[in-house]
């Protein structure tokens, strides 16, 4: 018995089903690009079998635990490493009892379907998962992980992955992208520049970090033209050393600000000294942006902006497990304002890519859409972390097609930890798109023809060219 049903999320009439169905069957099997996510390039350096089915499925995935947790079930139950020095489950099948207890609680989820995609795409299984076959489960699991054929590299080929780009902080010594650059495998893994650890004035360690900076660069991090400076040589190295195509900037608000030197330099010296107020270390990072954007320029790097998350806003959780434990929650965000200053300097790039990723959904129609449908440096990225989801992608075609049309939006990214669920999410992607645009071929806005084309776009093509892959 198949787990999933084949005409998932495609329209319920018969006839815009049937034009789905014609559309996803032209994008179905056509290569992931997967330009934006966090898998662990070691992974596919050292080629090394997955160590069991928890580690594979459930202490990565914080959409999982998340869920979990709302319900009070204990995150060490399900062995998500502490950073207290506490205990936490080390025993692979408890932790996997416990995650097949808990897994009614995913029920009309994206996880549910991602999950239940890969139990059965991947792992061939017909029977339901559940406390009752989680032991079944576990074993036929297991013996998979053990053959050659489900080692990261085999599974990156099975999966029809073109390029996959992980993300490393600005300290990174890029290890494991040079041994993959260097090796006889020639899969494209490619990092990207993530510079939060030596940008961010919140970030733990920011002053020390910046020093570290300079000592890898070596140039004065101590001086604002120094530390720029720096920056512009670990973006290069990043390039070199990562074969690096785009930087990413995870920010609290969508704020820019495009100061005169002097103005930038005394700002960087006050949130340096550790002196700077809430305000300070806002207007540090909008400043930041814009220099990241002029910096692009340059050397040619896509920038990705991730605003409007309120990260780790659990402080106790925070303090026992760490950063990015799946306590980030969206708020409200505005970008007409805040974009103003990087935009005046600039938007009018005809070769720069700024991506633009949103949480808050209230502003696709009424700020986002209008923006990337007029400003040529402007991209609207895919719906991300809480919107990756049939709902949140349908409604972001909504919002925004009629606007930014679709050739201002750069088709879709996984951003995920969770390795078996790339191919889930990205048939997700395809199956909501097809079905959108089998709407509007049954409304008359759209030919056919016309329709596989911008599936293609879509899902390939829009990809490559926004990411410069």
């Amino acid at each position: 018995m198949a787990l999933l049903d084949e005409d998932r999320l495609f329209p319920v009439d018969g006839k815009v089903r049937g034009l789905a169905r014609d559309i996803y069957a032209g994008i179905k099997d056509l290569p992931i690009i997967s330009p934006h996510g966090h898998t662990d390039p070691r992974w596919f350096a050292l080629n090394e079998p997955f160590p069991d089915p928890a580690k594979l499925f459930v202490t990565p995935d914080h959409y999982v635990f998340r869920m979990f947790c709302s319900q009070g079930v204990d995150l060490t139950s399900l062995g998500v490493p502490r950073v207290d020095g506490g205990p936490t489950e080390q025993d692979p099948r408890k932790i996997w009892q416990v995650f097949a207890e808990n897994f009614y609680l995913l029920r009309g989820t994206p996880s549910n379907m991602w999950l239940t995609h890969a139990f059965q795409e991947v792992f061939d299984f017909d029977i339901p998962f559940g406390p009752d076959t989680a032991g079944e489960y576990y074993d036929h699991i297991e013996t998979c992980l053990k053959s050659d054929a489900f080692r990261p590299r085999a599974l990156f080929e099975r999966f029809n992955i073109e390029a996959i780009s992980t993300t490393e902080m600005a300290l990174d010594d890029l290890k494991y992208h040079r041994m993959i650059a260097e090796g006889d495998w020639d899969g494209k893994v490619i990092s990207a520049y993530r510079p939060d650890d030596v940008l961010d004035p919140d970030f733990a360690g920011f002053a020390d970090n910046v020093m570290k900076l300079g000592e890898l660069t070596g140039e004065d991090t101590a001086s604002w033209t120094g530390y720029l400076n720096a920056h512009r040589a670990r973006r290069a190295y990043f390039i070199e050393h990562g074969r690096v195509t785009a930087s990413d900037h995870g920010h609290p608000t969508a704020r820019t600000e495009n100061l005169d030197p002097e103005q930038a330099a005394e700002l960087f010296q006050t949130v340096l000294s550790g002196k700077g107020s809430a305000e300070q270390h806002e207007a540090f990072r909008g400043q930041m942006l814009t220099e990241m954007a002029k910096m692009s320029i340059d050397d040619g790097l896509t920038l990705q902006i991730h605003a409007g998350a309120h990260r780790n806003h659990s402080d106790p959780m925070l303090n026992i497990f760490g950063r990015d434990k799946g306590f980030d929650v969206p708020s409200q965000t505005e970008f007409v304002n805040n974009l103003k200053p990087l935009l005046g300097a600039v938007g009018m790039e005809k070769d720069l890519r700024v991506i633009l990723f949103m949480l808050d959904e209230t502003t696709q129609s009424r700020e986002l859409a209008p923006l990337a449908g007029v400003y040529p440096a402007l991209r609207l990225g895919p719906p991300w972390w809480f919107f990756d989801s049939y709902e949140g992608m349908r409604r972001f075609r909504e919002n925004t097609t009629e606007t930014a049309g679709f050739y201002n939006t750069v088709g879709f990214n996984d951003d995920t930890r969770a390795f078996c669920s790339i191919p889930a999410r990205h048939d997700v992607a395809r199956r909501v798109d097809a079905g959108y645009l089998a709407e509007l071929v049954a409304t008359g806005r759209l030919g056919e023809s016309e329709a596989h084309e911008v599936a293609h776009d879509l899902t390939y093509r829009l990809v490559k060219e926004a990411y410069k892959l």
